[in-house]
């Protein structure tokens, strides 16, 4: 609809994937999305306000679970009844090759980072990596691991949609964000980081 009337605006659609995922991010399957953010809610709930135990709660489902089947499985033996419709439960070869993939991609790019600031002494990258570890660091501070996920699965339902129907708005106040950022960014590196030397002579050293 909007797309037309904005040739430059971005599909949120597109631009997550287009798939399964984009629709639910997006709340196109409104069902499953909602679930997740009630189940969420329901279990931050339990574990942070009711005060239960992550594993103790675990290991009661598992076994409420395991009690359900083993009951289901030995009534429908004695009743000549079907048995419980369990799926095949093993991982295959291909998902386990994807996830490694995906880990040792992001692995070699830390470690590049991790070489650029030790070998390279590329000061700029430095700085950077020094004050996103500082905000995790003070985010970390405020909540516990369990809230940051549970702000992350809000946002992540969240986010997207109010993207996509502000889109206009919102990529107006990015761009003058960006500009500003940008100029207080280049006040930095013309009056401090240009004048930090990026590499040493080594060679004078050994001389």
């Amino acid at each position: 609809m909007g797309e037309s009337d904005h040739p430059s605006r971005i599909s949120v659609h597109q631009a997550l994937g287009g798939g399964s995922v984009a629709d639910f991010l997006l709340w196109r399957r409104w069902c499953g999305a909602a679930v997740c953010l009630v189940s969420a809610s329901s279990l931050w709930f339990l574990f942070e306000r009711a005060g239960y135990n992550l594993l103790s709660f675990v290991a009661n489902v598992v076994l409420l679970l395991v009690v359900i089947l083993f009951l289901w499985a030995k009534s429908a033996s004695i009743l000549n009844r079907p048995l419980p419709p369990l799926p095949d439960m093993e991982i295959s070869e291909e998902s386990v090759v994807k996830a490694a993939d995906v880990i040792r991609v992001w692995i070699n790019y830390a470690l590049s980072v991790a070489r650029d600031i030790a070998v390279g002494r590329n000061v700029k990258l430095f700085l950077q990596v020094a004050f996103g570890l500082w905000v995790v660091s003070y985010i970390g501070s405020l909540f516990n691991f369990l809230t940051l996920v549970y702000i992350g699965v809000v946002l992540s339902l969240s986010v997207p949609v109010l993207y996509d129907k502000y889109q206009d708005h919102i990529d107006d106040k990015l761009r003058v964000t960006h500009r500003v950022v940008q100029t207080q960014y280049k006040k930095i590196d013309d009056n401090i980081l240009r004048k930090i030397p990026r590499h040493i002579n080594m060679g004078k050293k050994t001389q």
